[in-house]
């Protein structure tokens, strides 16, 4: 199979708010192609409920969402990246609303709600807990008013084309047809791999891929062992693993075992507002001491119109299964939620390779450290979003020309014409995902790693099979990444953040220290 040929200016794989931010950015700098592995609405940007922080409110500032962020992360934030967050997100958040962005208020004034670990209510909802769905829509009609922009869904990238420590493009899997996509500059926001693991709050199309891609091409990715757990998932025999909002506890919901006894006061001085990591491990401890699969979100004491209105996608949701929130407690368990670490870039978004830049989850700026903030997440894809266009603007024009295709080889080497695998991947799938969730989940030694670690070497030869489709490529890039993870959680020999040891309980020395990995070498620790 001969690929065929597509140039254009900028190139960005990702269509979340980071992809689309930054695609925004470029649009009036040139020809753009925004590619996504599925429908142009299925990202991780559309499945956050809670909202979007930002110091806008009468009583917030600055200073205390930046403060807020810091604790949260537990000593590993870059400060730079966090302060520049902070700072302007409002601007940012002003710019979505003028594009037609619009968030719930109270009467003329928006409404703040508040999440775990945030001193203030600042987080702005649309719907309710339909934020993310609301900022992707805005979005996408702003980047569809762009002649320049240009989308290919259902396009899965399948490596990056780089020479001489230059990435020029992408080769891509469009139906059947192989594409070789140039540009002057390559942008990654492929958002997380919650996919890696058997309970996940992440879409399907969560697994790994920029990481894996950005990865095998040489660029240097950080703080891998970072994995936050979502506290509360919905815990129902034949119920998907929905998430519900950590607003519901900012609100009043409360968390009691299946005895009916609230624990949280035990554990932390924040109670149900304590950040993620320390609401995770509470409620795995409550578990195991009552034997049970799951504890109980109590928002029975709340007022039902309240809760109907405040959280109208979780309560109709419940109702499909037979739940009515407002009248019983709900039986909730963690989940992994979004991956702290990633691909390692500056504050500009620039990686360790000339041409490739990444936002958003997919990237590590350090903004999160090792435990990110309630809601941060969808400021931070906004924000950098913006910045990683502007510097990819800029690279892009300090370039003569475009790539020259002719230095590459047509004849792909990831033809999908080869004979089929000899092992059952969705089987595979499976039990990796397994793997991850029970030896390198929410509670880690040496022994769970170790067992995780030697599953892994045994599969590592799969990485090389002849794939046939995305389903095959994708499962190439969990165990990529899933060997990533594994790796640096058991380097890291000490507990922070959402990296819990059980045999190393303490910080320890050197905790500061930040996970660096690049192909072909071992892990090393950088300050």
């Amino acid at each position: 199979m001969i690929p065929s040929v597509k140039t254009v200016d900028f190139l960005v794989i990702g269509g979340g708010v980071a992809g689309l931010r930054a695609a925004i950015e470029l649009a009036s700098k040139g020809s753009v192609l925004v590619l996504t592995k599925d429908k142009a609405t299925e990202s991780t940007t559309g499945y956050a409920q809670g909202g979007i922080a930002v110091a806008l409110s009468d009583e917030d500032e600055v200073s205390i969402h930046y403060n807020d962020t810091i604790n949260a992360g537990d000593g590993l934030c870059n400060k730079e990246a966090v302060q520049i967050m902070v700072e302007e997100g409002p601007e940012y958040i002003l710019e979505l609303m003028s594009w037609g962005a619009e968030f719930d208020k109270d009467g003329s004034k928006l409404s703040y709600t508040r999440e775990g670990a945030h001193s203030r209510r600042r987080i702005l909802h649309s719907r309710g807990d339909s934020t993310g769905k609301e900022i992707e829509r805005a979005l996408i009609k702003k980047a569809r008013s762009y002649s320049t922009i240009e989308r290919y869904d259902f396009a899965y990238t399948l490596d990056l084309l780089v020479k001489d420590n230059r990435c020029v493009g992408a080769v891509v899997l469009r139906g059947d047809q192989i594409i070789h996509v140039f540009a002057k500059s390559v942008l990654l926001a492929t958002g997380g791999a919650g996919q890696l693991f058997s309970r996940t709050t992440n879409p399907m199309i969560s697994t790994g891929d920029g990481l894996a891609i950005a990865y095998r091409a040489g660029a240097e990715v950080m703080d891998m062992e970072f994995i936050q757990f979502h506290p509360t998932t919905l815990y129902f025999p034949g119920a998907p693993q929905f998430l519900l909002s950590e607003a519901m506890r900012g609100e009043g919901a409360v968390l009691k075992n299946i005895q009916g006894q609230s624990f949280m006061n035990n554990y932390h001085k924040m109670a149900e507002l304590a950040p993620r990591d320390a609401v995770t491990r509470a409620i795995v401890s409550e578990m195991v001491k009552t034997s049970a699969k799951h504890v109980l979100l109590d928002l029975t004491h709340l007022e039902k119109d309240f809760v109907k209105k405040r959280f109208p996608l979780i309560y109709t949701t419940c109702l499909q299964y037979n739940i009515d929130v407002t009248e019983e407690m709900v039986p909730v368990c963690p989940s992994a939620h979004y991956i702290m670490g990633g691909i390692k870039t500056n504050i500009h978004g620039e990686t360790s390779i000339e041409g490739l830049f990444a936002a958003g989850e997919v990237a590590c700026t350090g903004i999160h450290g090792s435990n990110r903030l309630a809601s941060n997440s969808l400021l931070e894809g906004l924000v950098y979003g913006a910045r990683t266009g502007k510097r990819a603007v800029a690279y892009a024009s300090e370039i003569s020309g475009h790539p020259d295709s002719s230095e590459f080889s047509m004849d792909s080497k990831l033809i999908l014409t080869g004979a089929d695998t000899d092992f059952d991947i969705d089987k595979k799938r499976s039990s990796l995902r397994q793997i991850m969730w029970n030896k390198v989940g929410i509670i880690r030694c040496e022994k769970s790693l170790t067992a995780a670690r030697n599953w892994l070497s045994r599969q590592r030869h799969l990485i090389d099979s002849a794939f046939r489709d995305r389903r095959g490529f994708e499962f190439k890039n969990m165990l990529t990444v899933a060997d990533i993870v594994t790796e640096s959680a058991y380097s890291r020999k000490n507990s922070v953040g959402a990296h819990y040891r059980s045999d190393f309980k303490d910080k320890g020395a050197d905790w500061q220290n930040h996970s660096l990995c690049r192909k072909d070498t071992s892990i090393v620790w950088v300050d």
